[in-house]
């Protein structure tokens, strides 16, 4: 799966798990298009995946965060002002954005910034607009 195809699918259903199994879909998974069993670092397609989850990831459209059972979760833009109206559902840990990167040693680093720093002001602008019933509904499969 293309990571345009990846992004039309995050659009879809709101939430995306990168790699673990739940509720929703995953990355790892969509990219192969098989059930993945064991770690993903050690199927053929690892590279794959590894590339496709931060394409869609860095996508500015995406945030990654632990919202579904602290699990990395990607969240579209679309369902943010939703994330918004339903934040105190949530533990503000699940709701930070993560950003990943690498250091010039190698090391990988994951910096958060918290809930709700990263949410764009038209985001917010329309959590106001929006209602819980409609806010839980755009949710539905992280609640």
């Amino acid at each position: 799966m293309t990571s345009d195809e990846l992004l039309a699918a995050l659009e879809e259903h709101g939430v995306l798990l990168e790699s673990a199994k739940g509720p929703v879909p995953n990355v790892a998974e969509l990219v192969v298009g098989a059930p993945i069993t064991g770690s993903w670092w050690a199927h053929p397609d690892s590279h794959e995946i590894f590339d496709r989850i931060n394409e869609v990831a860095d996508h500015p459209d995406v945030v990654r965060t632990r919202l579904l059972n602290g699990k990395v979760t990607l969240v579209h833009r679309r369902v943010w002002p939703a994330l918004v109206v339903l934040a105190e559902r949530f533990p503000p840990e699940r709701l930070a954005a993560l950003h990943e990167r690498h250091t010039e040693s190698g090391t990988h680093v994951v910096e958060e910034v918290p809930f709700p720093d990263w949410v764009p002001e038209k985001s917010l602008e329309a959590a106001q607009a929006l209602d819980e019933t409609a806010a839980e509904a755009e949710l539905a499969s992280v609640l």
